[in-house]
C-alpha cells in the first residue's frame, strides 16, 4: 500500500481524497494555485505546494509542475480527482514513466475509451447496444447526409473527443446538418484540439443512466448499480440518484451486466462509469465511458456502503477486489443535488464572491461534501461547484422529504446559488413521480 499520495486537484474533491487517505493512514501532498492559497482544506494535507497562478492552464493543467511537486513531495502515487487532468491519457503515461502510480485506469484503456468512436467499437464487440450512427468519423457533408438519411432524422452530431456537451449539435434536416457539422467541428477543435465528429440517431427525450464499476488488475469487475442523471441542463448534471426510479428490475440488471462486459472488453481497471441513454421503451444504448471518479460518486457510496476513493487507491496499489458481485448491495435511495455558485434566473450566469453567511443542513440521512466555509471567496477561475448535498433514506419518498428539509435549512448568503431551482425541481410532480428525461429542466423552466 502507498504511504504518500499527491492530490492533483482542488476544492471539494481534493478534500474528499485527503480525508480518505487520512483514514487509511496515508500521508498526502496537496497542490494549489495562487487563487487557492490559504484555502482551509490545504491545512489537512501533510504538505502543500504552489504550482502556479490562478488560471488552470498555468497551474492545475501543468503536468511538469505537478510531477515536480510529486518528486519534491516524495510520493508514490498521484490521484487526479475529476476534471483537469483526470482523463488525460498522456498525464497517466507520464506518471508511469516517472515510476509514480496513477490512481485511475491504465493510459492505454483511457486512450481507447476517451475516443468515442473507438469506444463504440469496443461496445459493439462486447455485444452492448450503441445508438445507430456512422461507422466512424464523418469527413464531409455528403457522407454526413448519407448517414443521416440512412438512419433517419433527427440526428446528433458529436465530437469524438471531450464531453460536457461541447461539439454537439442536433440536426433535423439536411440544411441544419450542414450548418451543425461545421459548428460542432469548430467547437470540438477549439475545446479539445480534435475536430473529429461522428453522427448518431438523436433519441427524443431519453433518460441518462450510468453504471458505476470497479475493476482490479486481475480481470475481476463488479458494478455498484446504476445512477439516474437525467436532471440536467445543457448536458450538465444537476441532480443524480441511485437507484434509477421507475426502471424495471430486468432492465437494471441488464444495463449493469452490459457495463461489466464492456469494462472487461476494454481491459479497464480502477473506478469508472459506463454511461447509457434509455429510451421511452426502456431500450438502452451505450454512449461513453468516464474513466475517472465522478462528481456524483457519493450516491453509489451511500446505497452500497463502499468508499469509492479508498477502493481506487487499493486497486491502483495492485490489490484484488475484496468483494464479489453478489455482496454488492443496493440499500435504500440516495439523491444528490449539486449546489453551484450560479444565478438560475439569469441564464445560470456565474456568481463569484464571498460567502458572508453559511448554514449547512444536518441530521439523519444528510451528507454535504464541500470545501467552502463562511468567509470563503468563490473566484471566477474554476467551475462553480460549491458542494454536493446528498441524502440517503430507505425509500424514495423518504429521501425526497429529507432533501426538502435539508434544502429549506440550507442558507448561503453573499452569492447567488442554484438552491432555489433545486427546491422547485424536487417539488415538481414529474420529478416526484420519476417521469423525467434529459430535457425535463429546459422544457419546464
Amino acid at each position: 500500500m502507498f504511504q504518500r499520495i499527491l492530490v492533483a486537484n482542488r476544492g471539494e474533491i481534493a478534500l474528499r481524497i485527503i480525508r480518505a487517505c487520512r483514514e487509511m493512514g496515508i500521508e498526502t501532498v496537496a497542490v494549489f494555485s495562487e487563487a487557492d492559497r490559504g484555502a482551509h482544506y490545504l491545512e489537512l494535507a501533510d504538505e502543500a505546494y504552489c504550482i502556479g497562478p490562478a488560471q488552470a492552464g498555468d497551474s492545475y493543467l501543468m503536468i511538469n509542475r505537478i510531477i515536480s511537486a510529486a518528486e519534491i513531495g516524495n510520493v508514490q502515487a498521484i490521484h487526479p480527482g475529476y476534471g483537469f487532468l483526470a482523463e488525460n491519457a498522456h498525464f497517466a503515461e507520464v506518471c508511469q514513466s516517472c515510476n509514480i502510480a496513477f490512481i485511475g485506469p491504465p493510459h492505454e484503456a483511457m486512450s481507447l475509451l476517451g475516443d468515442k468512436v473507438n469506444a463504440r467499437e469496443v461496445a459493439t464487440a462486447a455485444k452492448v447496444h450503441v445508438v445507430p450512427g456512422s461507422d466512424g468519423l464523418v469527413d464531409d457533408e455528403t457522407e454526413a447526409m448519407a448517414v443521416a438519411n440512412r438512419i433517419g432524422y433527427p440526428v446528433l452530431i458529436k465530437a469524438t473527443a471531450g464531453g460536457g456537451g461541447k461539439g454537439m449539435r442536433v440536426a433535423r434536416n439536411d440544411i441544419s446538418l450542414k450548418a451543425g457539422l461545421k459548428a460542432a467541428s469548430a467547437e470540438a477543435e477549439k475545446s479539445f484540439k480534435n475536430a473529429g465528429v461522428y453522427i448518431e440517431k438523436f433519441i427524443e427525450r431519453p433518460r441518462h443512466v450510468e453504471v458505476q464499476i470497479l475493476a482490479d488488475n486481475h480481470g475481476k469487475v463488479v458494478h455498484l448499480w446504476e445512477r439516474d442523471c437525467s436532471t440536467q441542463r445543457r448536458h450538465q448534471k444537476l441532480i443524480e440518484e441511485s437507484p434509477a426510479s421507475n426502471l424495471p428490475l430486468s432492465v437494471r440488471q441488464d444495463i449493469c451486466k452490459a457495463a461489466v462486459r464492456l469494462t472487461k472488453a476494454a481491459g479497464y481497471s480502477n473506478a469508472g462509469t459506463v454511461e447509457f441513454l434509455v429510451d421511452q421503451d426502456n431500450q438502452f444504448y451505450f454512449i461513453e465511458v468516464n474513466a475517472r471518479i465522478q462528481v456524483e460518486h457519493p450516491v453509489s457510496e451511500l446505497v452500497t456502503g463502499i468508499d469509492l476513493i479508498q477502493e481506487q487507491i487499493r486497486l491502483a496499489a495492485g490489490e484484488e477486489l475484496g468483494m464479489t458481485q453478489r455482496a454488492v448491495r443496493c440499500d435504500g435511495v440516495a439523491i444528490e443535488v449539486r449546489i453551484n455558485a450560479e444565478d438560475p434566473d439569469n441564464d445560470f450566469r456565474g456568481s463569484p464572491g464571498t460567502i458572508t453567511k453559511l448554514r449547512v443542513p444536518g441530521g439523519p440521512g444528510i451528507r454535504f461534501d464541500s470545501h467552502v466555509h463562511e468567509g470563503y471567496t468563490i473566484g471566477p477561475y474554476y467551475d462553480s461547484l460549491i458542494g454536493k448535498l446528498i441524502v440517503h433514506r430507505n425509500t424514495r419518498p423518504e429521501a425526497l422529504a429529507c432533501l426538502r428539509r435539508a434544502l429549506d435549512e440550507f442558507v448561503i448568503e453573499g452569492i447567488k446559488t442554484t438552491i432555489p431551482l433545486a427546491k422547485e425541481i424536487i417539488n415538481h410532480s414529474a420529478f416526484i413521480e420519476g417521469q423525467i428525461d434529459t430535457t425535463f429542466v429546459e422544457r419546464t423552466w
